[in-house]
Order: structure tokens, then C-alpha cells, then sequence
């Protein structure tokens, strides 16, 4: 079952008494870069296994989101790395376009400057300059965590082989006319200065207040109601619908707008609901793209009101006031013409939020530049609706078609200066030209180049192929394009999956740029909260890896993880790994110890043991198991599987078990050395895509080879006995019960009890000597009285307690337990009982009963058992 590679043998080095993370793991990584076990040979012949890592911001540093994710990665390109596969882990950062700029844009306030007091040209020099300086700390984190990333193909989304990407696409997608720039609503920060897409913007519930004003005079008023008064002054008309009665005799005619020296039109437009509220609307196509919508159809003006600091410019007494001072100001001005019929506050309503600073957005009309999603979104539909690319977990696929089924034109303009830049000029008399990487753009008098840059997403959007060396045919690109499995957060299946899917079924002639995607859920706290700075449950992941190592974190966040779902997280659990790592280093050593060897052949099964053959059936069937789970995604399942065979049977079982065949000597003890040499070999192959710096020290110094990095993935051997695992079972069934009894007696772990075992008829007498060591059980002298027998698979253990309890007093504490255990059956009977309550009680409830009801009769039993191994008193 052996499979490493024929490396140079290294010295054996003794283990330390203690593993400590902190002087292993910084050396251990640099001694893999340098190496250069994670770089990847896109001539190799070896099969091609490629992920791209989302690319954080450059602003970023390690937060439990990135390590979760990562160390998921990380897992799966090292198990393929060891099957033999030439896998790339491709690194990068991305230029963050708005996160990056107001960092930059604040260090120049410290100054008492802003970005126009630089010029554009030389503000870019300056983020260049923080960036090559303080950004991309993420990148030594990265090393902390042990991610085997090929560094020498680090990419950034602003490089120069990216950027000439970016101009490619854009002039492509011009020319096919699926980029346009035109008028209308964006979403809009005013503190950013910048358009934002609708996906970054987060809705929350905030409190404002609802007005109900009046419009017009005399005979013809209509009441209208708003959240944003202040847009009053950029409507052009009142809508209500074509069928409402009350209002069929104004539609046509212009009223009074309040505040004004205007007049606005009645229209009737079908987007008016006539049961809400009064069934009239004001209508601010400026500033609402419902607004925008109806205003088009009925060819209505369109007048901004606010600009782009969301602060009035009508000429009158509310010019140059903020929206907020405006909205007062403008109600307390319509309350004194007394046209406020109505007024709530607070009216808890839902408001967009810039994702980035946190700002309420302004619907706002302004020229962008858009891409037409309608034919890109509906290909990359059609890519995981034929099977082109597969989705985990499937119920996932739902969200994904909701969204890419249901798209708008995407708005990629942004009012900044740190991005790429579009690449189009424009003409002194309105000529516009787009300009690809390798064309010269237009000069002479009045050609300037377009003032805005690209979204962020644009960019990413294209890193899959990108940072292959798209637009160029490179040989990177053909062995590692698409991607073999993109893993990311469901957070960004809109912002990030669905850009990538479009623009790689674009390029590349529908072929999709991954052909999996995994998408995992959230870290969250051990309660299941959000982590947040405001909450005050944020964890920095160094913290927990400079206090228990990156194994013990890695392993966490691998146990948790779930498809699809949420991962809660607390210390304890990154303590429990750290235990975990401590029991694996501390078996290993005893191992090594007493004879533990990969030297030679396994030996045949008939010189082996029951215990060795057991071993090696499980150890082959938890290949198989942890294989099956790989290649589902199911990391939570896979790691639990590993931690229970090489916790509970490896080292709780086939060890204590075979702890008199080590100390014996001889032939058997050669066979078991070798046997366990054979498990740890393997179960460290297995754990070392989860917990890699522990299992390399464990598996170099076992093994005596270079690194477990360029060892071989084991395989399942095929050997199987399934007799040896019922025998073995019966060992742990009996050894489980006693240990159960003496725990309900009271008695110390390690304190010892005369027992007699009778074993005639069962497969269990090869094991007495064994069963007896875990069970601290000492042979029958004389004088020995048994006061208390327990039948346990075919077997009988007879017990002498006398002198170890107080069995008055142990018969009295069981009887009140009893006692207690029958009044809660009763209780939970009678409540199931009764049809009324059963009738209104949630079945939530009705379950918590049922579940107190089969722990109470449970309870019952065990305790019954117990009185009646007692002796009588």
C-alpha cells in the first residue's frame, strides 16, 4: 500500500517531547517555496488541475472568511498534487477601485490634501505608491496559513498583462455592440462620489418618516405621499392609473406643483397601484427609476435636483442645502402653506446602502457606460442547465438561475480615478472611439480620453483566464483553461461567479471557465451571529494561529464546513484541534519509539494479528471513505472521518491494544511495528491536505523521504476482513459497557478492580490480557466475592467492588435518580396525551417533549441495570 516516491532518504531526526506550531511552521513553508513544490509546469504531461484564488483586495488582510476559503483550496490542490496531477493554486490581488482610493484618499487628508490637489496623474502615482509599499499584507498572511500557492505567478488585477486583458474584452464587446453609454438612474454614493451597482448595495430597515402633501389648488388637488420630500423639486408630473375614477377627470391637466412657479401634468400609467395609499404618485424621473421608467413612456422632463454630494441646486431658499437639511427644510415649508395632511415618524422602511462606506444611496441619472447583459447572462443560464458546469451543493443552482434569468444591464462606469480606465476617446464634436491595446488612440485638438474607469468586477471578471495570459495563446492558458473547480462564497455568486461565467463563455467560444463551482456559507460566531465590528465578536485568525497553530485553525474551519451552509466557529473549537495535533504528534512519537517502520514488505495477513488485520480493513476502508468525500466536497464529513480513525482507532484502540505485543518483542512485535509504521504512513498522507505542517515533521521523520508535499495520495489496497472487525468490535463493545459501569460507580479511571472474565464460547480470550490493561482489571485472587456481574457480547465480567464504594449510599443516590427519571416520563406522557395540547403547541415543542420523554425512559433502564448489579447492602 505504499506508495511514496523514491526521494532521497533524509536523516531521521528524534522528535521533540512537545510539538510546538510556532518553530515549525515558518521554517517548513519557506522550505516548500523554495523548493518549489507549488509551482506549476504547463508543460508537464501530468494531468492539469487548476483553481484561481478569489483575489482579495489589496486593501485586505486575513480575516476567518479568507481562511475558511482558503484552506479549503489549499485542500483540494494538494490532494490532487500528490495524485499526480500538475496543479496550479494561481495567487493575485485585486486593485479594490473604490476601497483602494478612499484609503489612499485618506492618508492625503492626514496631509490636509485631496486627490484634485495632486492632479489625476499624480494621485495614481501615489496609490501605485501605497500599494507597492503597505498593500498586499494579505499575501504574508497567506504564508502563515500554509497555502501552496504558486508564488511565481502572482498576478494583480492593475498589471500590465491583466490591463491589456481588460482593453481587449472591452474593445471586443464595443464592436459587438454589447457595451453602450447612455442616460439614466444609477445608483449613486454621494460620499464615494461614484456610481455603484446594484449589487453593491446593501438594504437595511432605517427609520424616516412618510409625508402626505398636497399638489395643486382649488378643484384640483391630489394628495401624494414620500420618504424623500426633497426630490419634490425635480417632479414633472403625478401619476395615478388609467382606471381609478377619483382621478379620471384630471389626467390631462396640469396642476400646481407646491414651492415652485411650475405646473406639472396628471398622466395615467398602469405602474400605479390604485389600492396604495391615496393611488397617486408623485413622479422625479431624475431620481427614481420607477420615476425614469414612467417619465420615458410619457415623454415627461427629466430635472436633477441633486448633485452628485446629494445636495440641492434649484435656485431658491433650499440651494446648497445637504438632502437631510433639504427634506426638513422643505416640510417645514410645505406644513406653513398648510399642504401636510399627514405625517409618520418613525416609518421603518427599507434603504440602499453603499457596501463599502455605509452611505445612504441617491437614485440618480447620469451618462454611464453599460454592458448588455440579455444574451451573456442567458449563454452562461444554458452552461449549467446542459451540464457544462456543475454546481455544488445542486439545491444552489436555484439562486444562480434566479439571478443570471432575471439581470439588468450592468452599469461598469465609476467616477474615480484609480481603476482601468475605459478606453474610449472622445471628439470635439462628440466622436467617440473605442481603442484596443495594440491600436493608437486618436490626438489633435479636443480628443480626450473618457474620464471613468472600469467596475472592479469588469476586471475579476476576467481572472480566470486572465491571469493565464488572455488575450495572448499561451501555453498556460491551453493546459490550464477552464479552471477545474472554482470555490468561492455564495456571498459573491452575483458579484464575482455569474461576471466570470459571461465573459469565459464569451471569449473562449462557450467554453465555461470552470466546470465546478463550489460554493460554501459564512463564518460566523460559535452562537451563529454575523461577525462584526459592531457586534464585537470579530476574530483576527492570526491570533488563533500564533496561540494553537494554522493546523489547529485550518482543521476548525475544514470540520465545519458544510455545502452551501453557514460556518459557526468559537476558541474552544480551535483548542480541541490543537489537542487533536498534540494527539497525533504525541502517538507517532510513541510509535516511533517502540519500532513503528515503513522498512519492507507488509507482512502476509496470516503473520499478522486480529488487531493488525482490523487496522488495516479500516485503514482501507477510511481511503475509500475520505475519497468519496473529496470528490463530493464534503470537507466537514471527510475531516470528521479522519479524526475519528486516528483518534478513536488508531491511537485509542489499535495502540492500546497492541501495547503488549510492542512490549512482548519477538516476531509478533516486528509484524505490529510494521503494521503501524503502514497506518501512520497513510493517515498522515491523508491529514496532510488539512493539517500540513504537523504531518510533514510526523511523515519525514517516519519515513525518512524528503517531503509528504510530493508524496503520493494513498490508494484503497482492497483488503478487507470483515471477521477481524467483528471480533475487534466485540473487544470494544465489552470494554466500552465496563468502562460505563465504572464511570456510573464512581470509580477513578485509572483505579484498579479485582474482575473475573469469562470468556468460553467468544473470540475474546486472545484479547483478555488487553481488555484487562485498558480496564485496570486485576486477576481474582483469593478472597475474591463478586458483587457484580455484567453480561456483555457472549461474555461475563464479574467485578469485586467491595472496598471501592459506599454501596448504601450509591443504591440511595441511584433510587432518587430513578425516581426522578419516572416523574419525567410521567410528565412528558401526559402532555403527549393530550389532544389539546398537541392540537396548539408548535412541533417544535411537541418534539422537545417527545425528545425528553425517550431520554427519560432511557434513563430508566440504564439506571434499573445499575440497582440491580449493586449488592445488597
Amino acid at each position: 500500500m505504499t506508495e511514496n516516491p523514491a526521494q532521497q532518504p533524509a536523516s531521521n531526526p528524534e522528535l521533540p517531547t512537545q510539538y510546538t506550531p510556532a518553530e515549525v511552521e515558518g521554517k517548513l513553508y519557506e522550505r516548500w517555496v523554495e523548493r518549489g513544490y507549488f509551482e506549476a509546469d504547463e508543460h508537464s504531461d501530468k494531468p492539469p488541475y487548476s483553481i484561481v484564488i478569489p483575489p482579495p483586495n489589496v486593501t485586505g488582510s486575513l480575516h476567518l472568511g479568507h481562511a475558511f476559503e482558503h484552506t479549503l483550496i489549499d485542500a483540494l490542490v494538494r490532494r490532487k498534487r500528490m495524485q499526480g496531477f500538475e496543479a496550479l493554486y494561481q495567487p493575485g490581488m485585486d486593485h479594490a477601485g473604490i476601497a483602494t482610493q478612499n484609503v489612499v484618499e485618506r492618508e492625503l487628508g492626514k496631509e490636509g490634501k485631496s486627490r484634485h490637489d495632486l492632479g489625476r496623474e499624480a494621485f495614481v502615482e501615489r496609490v501605485w505608491q501605497w500599494k507597492n509599499e503597505s498593500g498586499g499584507q494579505i499575501s504574508g498572511q497567506m504564508r502563515r496559513l500554509g497555502e501552496g500557492v504558486a508564488w511565481s505567478r502572482e498576478r494583480f488585477t492593475m498589471d500590465e498583462g491583466l490591463s491589456k486583458a481588460v482593453q481587449t474584452i472591452f474593445k471586443r464587446m464595443y464592436d459587438d455592440e454589447l457595451i453602450y453609454r447612455r442616460e439614466r438612474i444609477v445608483n449613486w454614493c454621494p460620499r464615494c462620489l461614484t456610481a455603484i451597482s446594484d449589487i453593491e448595495v446593501e438594504y437595511q430597515e432605517d427609520d424616516g418618516e412618510l409625508v402626505s402633501m398636497t399638489y395643486g389648488e382649488g378643484e384640483e388637488i391630489i394628495v401624494v405621499a414620500t420618504t424623500r420630500a426633497e426630490t419634490m423639486l425635480g417632479d414633472t408630473a403625478v401619476a395615478v392609473h388609467p382606471d381609478d375614477e377619483r382621478y379620471r377627470h384630471l389626467v390631462g391637466k396640469r396642476i400646481k406643483l407646491p414651492l415652485t412657479d411650475r405646473t406639472i401634468p396628471v398622466v395615467a400609467d398602469h405602474h400605479v397601484d390604485p389600492s396604495f395609499g391615496t393611488g397617486a404618485v408623485k413622479v422625479t424621473p431624475a431620481h427614481d427609476p420607477n420615476d425614469f421608467e414612467i417619465g420615458q413612456r410619457h415623454d415627461l422632463p427629466f430635472l436633477t435636483v441633486l448633485d452628485e454630494r446629494a445636495v440641492i441646486t434649484v435656485p431658491g431658499p433650499f440651494e446648497g442645502l445637504d438632502r437631510l437639511e433639504a427634506r426638513s427644510a422643505i416640510v417645514a415649508a410645505l406644513r406653513a402653506e398648510g399642504r401636510i395632511v399627514a405625517e409618520k415618524r418613525p416609518y421603518v422602511h427599507s434603504v440602499g446602502h453603499c457596501s463599502r462606506c455605509k452611505t445612504t444611496v441617491e437614485p440618480r441619472l447620469s451618462m454611464q457606460w453599460w454592458v448588455k447583459v440579455a444574451p451573456l447572462a442567458r449563454a452562461a443560464g444554458d452552461a449549467v442547465r446542459d451540464g457544462k458546469v456543475k454546481i455544488h451543493p445542486q439545491e444552489m443552482e436555484k439562486r444562480y438561475f434566479d439571478w443570471v434569468d432575471n439581470l439588468h444591464d450592468w452599469c461598469i462606469s465609476r467616477q474615480l480615478w484609480w481603476g482601468h480606465r475605459i478606453p474610449v476617446w472622445h471628439g470635439p464634436d462628440g466622436e467617440m472611439v473605442c481603442v484596443g491595446p495594440d491600436d493608437e488612440p486618436p490626438t489633435g485638438e479636443g480628443w480626450t480620453q473618457d474620464s471613468d474607469v472600469l467596475d472592479t468586477w469588469f476586471s475579476s471578471g476576467l481572472w480566470p483566464f486572465s491571469t493565464l495570459g488572455w488575450p495572448e495563446r499561451t501555453d498556460s492558458l491551453a493546459k490550464f483553461y477552464p479552471n477545474s473547480v472554482l470555490v468561492t462564497g455564495y456571498d459573491i455568486l452575483f458579484f464575482w461567479v455569474a461576471r466570470m461565467m459571461m465573459f469565459g463563455l464569451y471569449i473562449n467560444d462557450g467554453v465555461p471557465p470552470f466546470e465546478t463551482i463550489v460554493l460554501h456559507g459564512m463564518v460566523r460566531d460559535e452562537h451563529g451571529k454575523k461577525m462584526s465590528k459592531s457586534f464585537g465578536n470579530v476574530v483576527n485568525p492570526l491570533d488563533w494561529m500564533d496561540k494553537y497553530g494554522s493546523d489547529a485553525l485550518r482543521f476548525t474551519l475544514a470540520r465545519g464546513a458544510n455545502p452551501g451552509t453557514d460556518v459557526p466557529i468559537g476558541e474552544d473549537w480551535v483548542q480541541g484541534s490543537a489537542k487533536f495535533s498534540n494527539k497525533i504528534w504525541n502517538a507517532t512519537r510513541f510509535a516511533l519509539m517502540n519500532g513503528a517502520t515503513i522498512e519492507g514488505e507488509l507482512p502476509s495477513a496470516d503473520e499478522m494479528s486480529v488487531t493488525d488485520r482490523w487496522i488495516l480493513s479500516r485503514l482501507n476502508k477510511t481511503v475509500a471513505e475520505v475519497d468519496s468525500y473529496y470528490d463530493d466536497y464534503q470537507f466537514s464529513k471527510l475531516s470528521e472521518s479522519l479524526r475519528h480513525f486516528a483518534w478513536d482507532e488508531v491511537f485509542d484502540w489499535y495502540v492500546e491494544l497492541s501495547k503488549t505485543t510492542f512490549f512482548g518483542g519477538g516476531r509478533p512485535a516486528e509484524v505490529s511495528g510494521r503494521v503501524l509504521g503502514e497506518v501512520l504512513d497513510v493517515m498522515l498522507r491523508l491529514l496532510h491536505p488539512v493539517v500540513p505542517f504537523v504531518t510533514e515533521t510526523l511523515w519525514t521523520a517516519l519515513t525518512g523521504r524528503e517531503s509528504v508535499v510530493i508524496a503520493d495520495w494513498p490508494k484503497d489496497s482492497g483488503f478487507r476482513d470483515e471477521a477481524a472487525e467483528r471480533e475487534i468490535e466485540l473487544v470494544q463493545q465489552v470494554v466500552t459497557e465496563v468502562r460505563r459501569f465504572r464511570s456510573d460507580q464512581g470509580l477513578q479511571p485509572g483505579q484498579k478492580v479485582p474482575a473475573e472474565l469469562t470468556l468460553t464460547g467468544t473470540p475474546l480470550a486472545p484479547h483478555e490480557t488487553a481488555m484487562r490493561q485498558l480496564l485496570r482489571l486485576q486477576p481474582a485472587g483469593d478472597g475474591f466475592h463478586a458483587t457484580a456481574s455484567l453480561p456483555v457480547a457472549g461474555a461475563t465480567v464479574a467485578l469485586d467492588l467491595s472496598g471501592t464504594i459506599d454501596v448504601g449510599a450509591e443504591r440511595k443516590r441511584l433510587t432518587k435518580d430513578l425516581e426522578a427519571a419516572r416523574k419525567e416520563k410521567g410528565q412528558a406522557e401526559g402532555k403527549l396525551g393530550n389532544e389539546a395540547f398537541l392540537a396548539k403547541a408548535p412541533d417544535n415543542v411537541v418534539d422537545k417533549i417527545r425528545g425528553r420523554l425517550t431520554k427519560a425512559e432511557a434513563d430508566i433502564e440504564r439506571i434499573t441495570g445499575q440497582l440491580a448489579t449493586l449488592p445488597q447492602a
